[in-house]
């Protein structure tokens, strides 16, 4: 952290400005360390950086004979280098981005430029734009180690460095010293932050953390990405609504139930207020923004009567207007009737807040009303020589407001299936009807919930008797009809059942909605969509049969068609990673695709699919924008829903500028493949060849993955070799990290936990194992020849095989020996042998595919900033080793252990050097889980 000896330079003259800008930090870095600890701590930070280069095995020693305190403070040292390098490689992207965009467009000039290319009709253009809907959907799934502290420290470093090069200009002269005493000034504040949590985040400080980055969306990057989209369409000969919604955002923070005892109707009803606080807030600003602009007076201008009567109407409604704006606007009708809209939303913000009845005319239910009121000014401005006002200032405005509401984002609400089930079970037993519910097989039981689904009576009544978990359950539904009644019919639109595995699963969700009121298959009534999360193998090979089977029931029928002929199914990608590996869980998410594609189309049925990705390739993560342009033809249709959690959000959207780019390319991305991606780009024989390719490669990983997830001595190998027993202490997330009642094995640890613990230890297992013996088994079936033509012509393969590399060059099973040595017994360490053997393995048959020399050959940048990182983590990684050796040594035996081993020490000094070092590691690497 001095400037001698950066191990940046490794990378080439091509970076010299970002490998300034890091070097510049971390010299900035070592004089924090000396001004807040002594020189004696950046002097041990410089021989450790220099031992792991010249002698591996003397720096383990060293780092494993350091005293706890000590060993905090070098981790500290080298996690907050990381977090660094990250933020100084953001605002380097960002740059890049700005000169790229400058040069040659944005996303959607590319894509528009490619739509006019193929001559595609203006009338298909249009129809597609109508149904263009992206939504990201912000989960609370925890996998964001750094603290909110932290990131805004980050991003305040971010904003230094990306302003200074501006205020040279503005001011003149040199400014780096002005800059550099500011960047010291923030370090200091950084070294002196604590980056643990003290204790576990409920729901609504979740909500209040998605608050923030959906309030900097809705001031900057979603307003830009929405005016860029509708300038690519105008360019297409297609002038687009502004009240339309292409863009939108969704949230399961105060709705994710499944797993998480902490999320009940009164959590889902707080975090709907926050919610709207800030949303409301977020529309007074944007309602500031139109006052200080639209000055339009009727002395000069005439005003449509629509809009003269409207204002009339509030004027008299509403005598919250104070009476000076009464008089200096009036003459300026579009100010006065912003501030009348402004007027509604602080009755808004009390109604919610109060519990009170929504007045017609005083407040706003929902969206609706307002961009009615902001329809009345643009259509005014458009009839009275205001067109570029309408089309521009106020169509922004507008299109801003439909994309998020007073509701910021839509709450989907999600439940296991089987408390649905509990739930019913009692039900009927309350009837007296059928008193065995649980014994009854998927398919008695589709038959008699189908049967109650098309009847008309009531199965429960205000006192049905049901136990304490199942009324919470229940009474979910009802929150639900609350919600939507409080604060609009757009605040919840989708309910997801976790594990569905039969259409019975479905129907048990559809009858307790119909309870509660939300659906009424005989009135064409559908307040929610009921959408099946596909997350097996299993699932998504049987789900086109599923979709099948519910769409021929002629009550679920009623149901999608009141709710506009939609139909979403969520596909999941980590557990069906975890229990077959990421093989066979790309292939069959993919082959799912197809078959729901091609069953909702028999039906006439328009299909939504919601991707649950992670941030990591081990669950699902990787290049959105290759993602989307890698699914199956026809599976896009202009509307996609993709969560978006942890880390995953601060990378993606801390900085404006990739905020920007990174919806801006999921725009493109949809709006490409649903225009240009509607028949298969290669011809079907081709294609089947290729299928048949990965049914021999998946069939092969399986076999392999299963072998070693089904090895007994797995999960005390696991336990034994990762940081596992340390996640629940980050304190990153409200849900717990295993299942209720699933015991000390693997089988009910969630997947968030199961990537974390190889990917802490560097063995990265979820994201590569299987993959070499399935190539390697097509390649001794003869299909090598059409394994190389798939990857260089068809885009699944390709990106799929991508990512692999990416997870290949982070594994470093070097680093991970180090772990088995230290802490696994020796009887389990024949286990580390298998991995070692298929990681050569895949490695050998990735390169002999791609033709390249090395993994990442193809990426270069990525390969060296691994690289370069590498040197910083492993003194982190023998640093976690030793600690955890010390950790599990002083604790004291216990059955009850994970893998049967010790309880971990109790001494919270040394349980925060740990943490200390899993943050470090977590940002090096820049995933947690």
């Amino acid at each position: 952290m001095s400037e001698a000896r950066h191990p940046i330079d490794a990378i080439d003259e091509d970076d010299a400005a970002l490998r300034a800008d890091i070097r510049r930090l971390g010299t900035l870095l070592g004089q924090t360390l000396t001004r807040q600890e002594g020189q004696a701590l950046l002097d041990l930070v410089e021989e450790v950086r220099a031992l792991v280069r010249t002698d591996p095995e003397a720096a383990a020693a060293k780092l494993g004979a350091l005293d706890v305190a000590t060993g905090t403070k070098l981790a500290r040292a080298f996690s907050t280098y990381f977090h660094l390098a990250n933020v100084t490689e953001q605002v380097h992207r960002a740059r890049e981005l700005r000169r790229e965009r400058a040069k040659h467009g944005g996303w959607l000039d590319r894509a528009g430029a490619m739509i006019a290319e193929r001559k595609v009709p203006t009338a298909e253009i249009a129809a597609a734009a109508r149904r263009l809907a992206v939504r990201p959907v912000f989960t609370a799934h925890p996998t964001e180690a750094a603290r909110r502290s932290i990131l805004t420290k980050l991003r305040s470093i971010a904003d230094q460095l990306d302003n200074e090069a501006a205020e040279a200009v503005l001011y003149g002269g040199d400014v780096t010293a002005k800059t550099d005493r500011r960047l010291a000034e923030l370090l200091d504040l950084l070294w002196q932050t604590d980056e643990l949590r003290l204790d576990r985040p409920d729901p609504t400080d979740e909500a209040r953390n998605a608050v923030y980055y959906l309030r900097d969306l809705y001031a900057d990057a979603a307003p830009q990405v929405l005016d860029d989209l509708a300038e690519t369409l105008r360019s297409l000969g297609v002038e687009s609504a502004p009240n339309g919604q292409p863009l939108t955002f969704g949230t399961w923070i105060g709705g994710d139930r499944d797993g998480n005892p902490f999320v009940t109707p009164a959590v889902t009803r707080d975090v709907l207020i926050i919610q709207h606080e800030h949303g409301i807030q977020a529309t007074e600003e944007a309602m500031d923004e139109l006052i200080n602009e639209i000055s339009v007076s009727r002395r000069l201008r005439t005003v449509s009567l629509d809009l003269s009567a409207s204002l009339a109407q509030d004027l008299d409604a509403l005598p919250e207007v104070d009476a000076r704006f009464r008089r200096v606007n009036a003459e300026e009708p579009y100010r006065l009737k912003a501030r009348a809209i402004k007027a509604k939303l602080a009755n808004t913000r009390q109604r919610l807040a109060k519990g009170t009845p929504h007045v017609h005319g005083r407040d706003y239910l929902g969206s609706s009303g307002l961009i009615a009121d902001l329809e009345l000014l643009r259509a005014s401005l458009a009839r009275n020589a205001g067109q570029l006002t309408a089309t521009g200032t106020l169509a922004s405005i507008i299109r801003r407001v439909s994309a998020f509401g007073l509701r910021l984002a839509t709450m989907d609400v999600r439940e296991h299936a089987e408390a649905h089930h509990a739930v019913l079970a009692q039900l009927y037993a309350s009837v007296g009807e059928v008193t065995d519910y649980a014994g009854l097989s998927r398919a008695e039981r589709t038959e008699l919930l189908a049967r109650e689904l098309d009847s008309r009576r009531p199965l429960s009544h205000a006192d049905t008797p049901l136990s304490d978990r199942s009324r919470k359950t229940f009474d979910v539904f009802s929150t639900i009809r609350d919600a939507q009644e409080r604060f609009g019919p757009e605040v919840i639109e989708s309910y997801i059942i976790s594990m569905t595995q039969g259409v019975d699963d479905v129907l048990a969700a559809a009858v307790l909605a119909r309870e509660a009121g939300l659906i009424d298959p005989h009135n064409a009534k559908a307040r929610i969509g009921l959408v099946p999360l596909l997350e097996t193998p299993a699932e998504l090979s049987a789900g086109g049969r599923l979709l099948d089977e519910l769409l021929r029931l002629p009550a679920y029928r009623a149901v999608v068609r009141a709710r506009g002929d939609v139909q979403e199914v969520m596909l999941g990608y980590s557990d069906s990673n975890k229990e077959a590996g990421i093989t066979t869980s790309q292939w069959g998410i993919h082959r799912a695709q197809r078959d729901l594609r091609d069953v909702a189309a028999r039906h006439g049925v328009r299909l939504r699919l919601f991707h649950g990705r992670g941030g990591t390739v081990g669950r699902g993560g990787g290049p959105t924008h290759e993602a989307i342009l890698a699914q199956p033809y026809g599976t896009l249709d202009g509307a996609i829903k993709v969560t978006e959690q942890g880390e995953v959000i601060s990378d993606k959207y801390t900085l404006p500028a990739l905020a920007r780019e990174n919806l801006e390319l999921t725009v493109a991305a949809v709006l490409q493949a649903t225009l240009l991606h509607t028949a298969p780009r290669q011809p079907q024989e081709d294609l089947a060849r290729w299928d048949a390719a990965m049914d021999a490669v998946s069939d092969a990983a399986f076999g392999a993955y299963r072998d070693l997830v089904e090895d007994p001595l797995l999960p005390e190998y696991f336990w034994a070799a990762t940081p596992t027993e340390l996640l629940g202490a980050l304190n990153i997330g409200s849900r717990p990290a295993k299942r209720p009642d699933s015991g000390a094995g693997l089988g009910g640890l969630r997947a968030i936990p199961w990537v974390f613990g190889w990917t802490q230890s560097r063995q990265i297992v979820p994201g590569w194992y299987g993959v070499g013996t399935g190539l390697r088994a097509a390649r001794e079936a003869g299909l090598f020849d059409t394994l190389t033509d798939a990857h260089s012509r068809w885009h699944f393969f390709r990106t799929f095989l991508s990512n692999v590399e990416m997870m290949l060059t982070k594994t470093d099973l070097t680093i991970a020996r180090n772990y088995v040595a230290a802490l696994v017994p020796e009887r389990l360490q024949p286990i580390f042998g298998k991995i070692e053997a298929e990681y050569a393995r895949t490695v050998e048959e990735v390169l002999a595919i791609t033709g390249e020399a090395h993994v990442l050959e193809a990426q270069p940048v990525l390969a060296r900033t691994l690289a370069v990182r590498d040197t910083y983590l492993e003194p982190l990684h023998h640093l976690q080793v030793a600690l955890l050796r010390q950790y599990r040594d002083t604790g004291t035996r216990s059955a009850a252990t994970p893998g049967g081993g010790r309880a971990p020490s109790t001494d919270p000094t040394l349980e925060r050097a740990l943490l200390t070092t899993v943050n470090g590691i977590a940002a090096g690497l820049r995933n947690t889980g």
